[in-house]
């Protein structure tokens, strides 16, 4: 079981959709820049789709639907609900090498007063790590977990998923140097466990430094602003 993608719908009077003089709806670049990312748009079939909301959905990589939304999705269109207190929140998910870990680590963030959103899996039942990664991802990107924690059997995987989506910046961290690192250096808010080179106990100490390490100003804020001006240039191809 994975987090789903959230649809949207574009409607008046709170959707981003103007009318123009002759009745007939505009979807703004403005309305696109409100959608999270990766997202599906739900637009009437008549509404007049402007070039710049139609670049603007491509960069964001938002999929534009036209017609009628479907009814389990009929919400009015917006960035994700947060959490009740997102900065608190804590998005976490393995495949079946890291269940067991993911759930002894579930209850240590507990103990460190988080709240944490599981996506799963929910047994040692094979499932692939690519869909538990960006699930996650989705989660730290879209502003509802403040941080998300990934487990597979080496961590590798996971990361590679996870820094695929648009917003992350995942890290492995196998020792306390580099979760520390990755945090003050690297502003990372997703970090990549791997349960087959971690114990139990390295690994809550992983958690805690990493989840308690700030990010770093300065010069490190000033590299990693350039990581996600990359970002940008592929975003906008």
């Amino acid at each position: 079981m994975v987090a789903t993608e959230t649809k949207h719908q574009t409607d008046l009077p709170n959707g981003g959709v103007a009318p123009t003089r002759a009745g007939r709806a505009v979807l703004s670049a403005a309305a696109v820049q409100s959608t999270a990312l990766g997202a599906e748009l739900w637009v009437a079939a008549d509404t007049l789709i402007t070039p710049l909301a139609r670049e603007e959905a491509e960069r964001r990589r938002i999929t534009l639907r036209v017609g009628d939304v479907p009814a389990a999705s009929a919400i009015p269109a917006a960035a994700p609900a947060p959490s009740p207190d997102a900065s608190r929140t804590v998005a976490v998910g393995a495949d079946h090498g890291g269940f067991e870990l993911k759930t002894l680590l579930k209850a240590y963030l507990a103990e460190l007063a988080y709240t944490v959103t599981d996506v799963g899996c929910f047994s040692p039942e094979a499932v692939d790590y690519p869909d538990l990664a960006y699930a996650v991802a989705r989660l730290v990107a879209d502003g509802r977990a403040v941080a998300g924690i990934i487990i597979d059997g080496a961590g590798i995987g996971s990361a590679m998923v996870a820094n695929k989506v648009p917003g992350v910046r995942a890290a492995l961290c196998y020792d306390l140097s580099t979760a520390l690192n990755s945090r003050e250096h690297n502003h990372a808010n997703v970090l990549t466990l791997g349960a087959s080179l971690i114990g139990p106990g390295l690994a809550r100490q992983i958690v805690k430094t990493w989840l308690e390490t700030p990010w770093g100003g300065g010069r490190h804020a000033k590299r990693v602003a350039k990581i996600m001006q990359v970002e940008q240039r592929f975003l906008k191809s």
